[in-house]
């Protein structure tokens, strides 16, 4: 028998990516099947936030601003004020502090979701480091690779 997939959560920098429908989305796609899973990727209340800040300081017109709807749709969306989150950002940030560590305030809350759920945090920078492995497992994708070669 086979270990069930992970669940997994989706950082900000791969919401944005998936948006764009660049490489990095579809390397993202291909490893995880994300759109075929039997049970869809999480993504914290805060990516939405950043993601709407985002589209909003590009300018993004009403078509990529529909792709991204379209996409916040088909996530399942996880409120930070779910207890289990508030223990975790609680732990994580008193460890940061502890250890003069420094991780933006919106990463942490996306951190102490994915420790949560014991979701896979997927993501394309490094701001998750001094976290992983001792509250999250992540995979971190490098948006500057080069693309696998067409087969």
């Amino acid at each position: 028998m086979t270990a069930p997939p992970d669940l997994l959560l989706l950082d900000t920098s791969i919401v944005l990516h998936l948006v764009r429908g660049n490489d990095l989305a579809a390397r993202i796609d291909k490893a995880y099947d994300l759109r075929g899973r039997a049970e869809r990727p999480l993504i914290s209340v805060v990516t939405v936030g950043e993601a709407h800040s985002f589209a909003t300081r590009l300018g993004w017109g009403i078509p990529k601003r529909g792709v991204l709807d379209e996409l916040l749709r088909e996530l399942v969306v996880v409120d930070i004020q779910h207890g289990a989150v508030l223990r975790k950002y609680a732990e994580i940030d008193v460890f940061l502090k502890k250890h003069g560590r420094t991780v933006g305030d919106n990463d942490t809350w996306i951190a102490a979701t994915a420790a949560a759920f014991g979701a896979l945090l997927l993501t394309a920078d490094k701001d998750f480091d001094p976290l992983d492995p001792l509250f999250i497992r992540r995979v971190c994708f490098d948006p500057h690779a080069q693309p696998d070669p067409i087969e």
